[in-house]
């Protein structure tokens, strides 16, 4: 399979069973390279020992969690058995603390990448912002993991980790979800592709030349938002920023307002604006809530900004402006327009309302 989407967002809840059996048996894994038994941290997750031979079971976020603490205090080692050296117990703390006083995302990012080189040579993660990407949309930032030296049954467990533990602590620095535009692996489809939609909710592709995050380039600017009392009480419960996503978006009104006043033949409807954020538009709409925003105000004010663009730049007659700017007829456009601009749309023409 050369390319899987997994494009629709499903957000994971605690009780739900979304995370596949190949990352407990991952675990469990890491336990037998130790020379230990997993099943005490089994028991502790409430994860029976014979799911790990049914191939289509899932567990809970709440299970995992559970099972990855448990695995990572009694190995000392919060890379699991991926690496040449085992990355003691506070090893991702470290790295967080010196992303902490970074002034935006993108020092952040790049202070975490490096720091990353410091803990272990069998991987390295690169962020490259767009004006030194080699491919990709000139708004999209990507972070490349380099796989150097990862055992292949290792590979999946490991990359999909580290990809997922960047992005939480990105997001958590921030306060933000990041939109996502694609995620590709290097590795073929699993069996469990279906978990992916909720791991990354945007494309998906396998097969892929490299391991790569592609996100917005805006969420680069955004800055640093949390402090060392914030450090201290997110690293006694870390784990859920690998595997739930933030649901506040600080850049979700702008690229909405962006993406409604791109030139196009229609105005855009609710479920075209939130495909292109990789979203459903039940998604688009208490996204908006959260911020204090709503769909139809914005979609007036970009209308309104599409009919100021029409009246000012074409001889367009005023009922093929209100058609372009998605009014049905012009009579509800030249009312709508007089309660924004103060006057008729012939006069805002005429230089009667742009001084």
């Amino acid at each position: 399979m050369d390319a899987q989407t997994a494009a629709t967002e499903k957000p994971e809840i605690l009780g739900v069973k979304a995370t596949p059996i190949a990352f407990v048996r991952a675990i469990a894994q890491a336990y037998d390279q130790a020379g230990l038994s997993a099943d005490a941290a089994l028991a502790k997750a409430q994860i029976p020992p014979r799911f790990l031979q049914q191939d289509h079971a899932t567990v809970s976020a709440a299970q995992f969690e559970v099972l990855s603490e448990a695995a990572m205090r009694t190995l000392d080692d919060e890379a699991l058995g991926w690496f040449e050296r085992r990355l003691p117990w506070g090893s991702y703390g470290l790295l967080a603390r010196a992303s902490l006083s970074a002034p935006t995302l993108a020092v952040a990012m790049k202070r975490w990448c490096r720091h990353h080189g410091l803990l272990t040579s069998a991987v390295s993660l690169t962020l490259l912002e767009p004006a030194h990407a080699t491919t990709g949309r000139p708004d999209t930032a990507q972070v490349i993991l380099s796989d150097l030296a990862i055992a292949p049954a290792l590979k999946e467990f490991c990359e999909v980790t580290l990809l997922r533990n960047l992005l939480g602590f990105s997001a958590w620095i921030i306060d933000s979800r990041i939109a996502l535009h694609q995620v590709d692996f290097s590795f073929p489809a699993p069996a469990h592709v279906g978990a992916y939609a909720v791991l990354f909710p945007c494309p998906v592709r396998f097969n892929a030349p490299a391991t790569r995050l592609c996100f917005d380039a805006s969420y680069l600017s955004l800055p640093v938002r949390r402090d060392e009392s914030a450090l201290g009480s997110m690293l006694q419960r870390a784990l859920p920023l690998t595997i739930r996503h933030y649901r506040r978006d600080r850049r979700l009104v702008q690229q909405v307002q962006q993406i409604l006043r791109t030139p196009s033949a229609a105005p855009l409807t609710a479920e075209q604006v939130a495909a292109q954020l990789n979203i459903s538009s039940r998604s688009l709409f208490r996204m908006l809530r959260e911020v204090g925003e709503n769909w139809q105000d914005l979609k007036h004010h970009a209308a309104m900004a599409r009919a100021h663009h029409a009246l000012m730049s074409s001889t367009l007659p005023i009922k093929r402006v209100a058609e372009v700017s998605g009014f049905q007829n012009e009579k509800s456009f030249i009312r709508a327009f007089k309660v924004w601009a103060g006057v008729t749309p012939a006069a805002y023409r005429s230089g009667q309302g742009t001084t």
